[in-house]
């Protein structure tokens, strides 16, 4: 088993990359890290001998002053230089560098000058170094304002805010869990490789992108339709804009009821995309579901009975409580790595309609148990 440390772990690469580890607890052993490491050398010294694989993700992006920028990333890895000396250590060391190293500004100086610097180490040791140039990387909780144009958008639009263009550049585009995906590889196969530059998976004009958030603002967060989605890449796209949204005032959405002296009907979903739809009945006091999916989009939807969803961010502690009732109709949709669950809390049999965007395949479930 692999004992794999992540400097910039709390990040938004860094966060996604654990959370991934962490769906192959027989393969990889992660081995916690915190930013106080790096102003404490005896706890960095500890981190580092416990670790067979560190994947330095730890930089700064944006700051006012550009020498900071660089002056902090180039120590941030000097640091890290120096405890594996300090303690003998030469773990696999895998650093994340930019598409910007070419660029004139001290960002990506910084960037090709401390790869530069894991290389020297790497050859002075006999260690293994894995140098990866990274293009634009997107996802659902990047921070907005600092991690990507993609997250700025998605929370300006998802927050009824007015997005600006100040250059409608054309970008090259990396969705982080395949991102996360390519590192994990180079992990497995333990190549040195200096300088490794990482494709882009997809490439649009930064008003091509703008244009799909507001679609997906328009269709799904105000009307509650799932939109066509053509690609894989609209398809990471949507799911980045959903975690943007305020979950916990937008649900339950309650359905639109027509009633006549027959009963009533209500439409469950409006769909641009396929999928799987279910039907389940529930016993009272029996719940249903504590898992997670990280591609897929899903809907639960209350007809009859009284429900309690819940849903968690993985890695937070926060529960989202929502209280359904079939009387009046509802639906909650789940976002990606948040596991959730439905609960009959009522003292009827509770009927509950499920949508999925793809059908059950159980050689790729992409569905992850974790209690809420």
């Amino acid at each position: 088993m692999l004992k794999i440390g992540i400097n910039g772990q709390q990040g938004f690469v860094g966060t996604h990359l654990y959370n991934t580890l962490g769906l192959q607890p027989d393969t990889f052993e992660r081995i916690k890290f915190n930013r106080s490491f790096f102003e404490d050398s005896n706890a960095l010294d500890s981190f580092v001998s416990s670790c067979d694989v560190i994947v330095h993700l730890a930089a700064l992006n944006r700051h006012n002053d550009p020498e900071v920028i660089f002056e902090t990333n180039i120590e941030l890895v000097k640091k890290l230089i120096d405890s594996m000396e300090r303690t003998q250590s030469k773990p696999h060391v895998l650093f994340s560098s930019s598409s910007q190293e070419e660029r004139d500004n001290l960002y990506g100086k910084s960037k090709k000058e401390g790869r530069k610097l894991f290389e020297n180490w790497a050859n002075k040791n006999g260690a293994t170094f894995t140098g990866m140039v990274i293009p634009n990387v997107f996802g659902p909780f990047g921070h907005p304002y600092y991690n990507s144009v993609v997250a700025t958008f998605a929370h300006q639009i998802a927050n009824n805010e007015t997005p600006k263009i100040d250059v409608d550049g054309n970008l090259k585009l990396i969705y982080v869990g395949e991102l996360v995906t390519q590192i994990i590889e180079k992990i497995k196969t333990k190549t040195t490789e200096p300088l490794c530059v990482i494709a882009h998976t997809a490439e649009a004009k930064v008003s091509e992108l703008l244009e799909l958030l507001k679609s997906y603002k328009k269709t799904y967060q105000e009307k509650g339709e799932i939109p066509s989605l053509t690609t894989t890449f609209e398809l990471n796209l949507f799911n980045t804009f959903r975690c943007y949204m305020d979950i916990e005032n937008h649900f339950p959405v309650p359905f639109s009821q027509h009633t006549d002296p027959r009963g009533s009907f209500v439409e469950i979903v409006r769909l641009g995309v396929g999928g799987q739809v279910s039907f389940s009945t529930t016993v009272p006091g029996i719940t249903r579901g504590n898992h997670y999916h990280t591609r897929k989009i899903e809907r639960f939807a209350v007809i009859k009975g009284k429900a309690l969803i819940q849903l968690r961010k993985i890695g937070t502690d926060e529960v989202l409580d929502f209280y359904l009732d079939g009387e009046t109709p509802a639906y909650v949709d789940m976002p990606i790595w948040y596991t959730h669950n439905i609960k009959n809390i009522g003292d009827d049999i509770l009927y509950t309609n499920f949508w999925i965007n793809e059908p059950y395949n159980p050689d790729d479930a992409d569905t992850y148990f974790e209690e809420v």
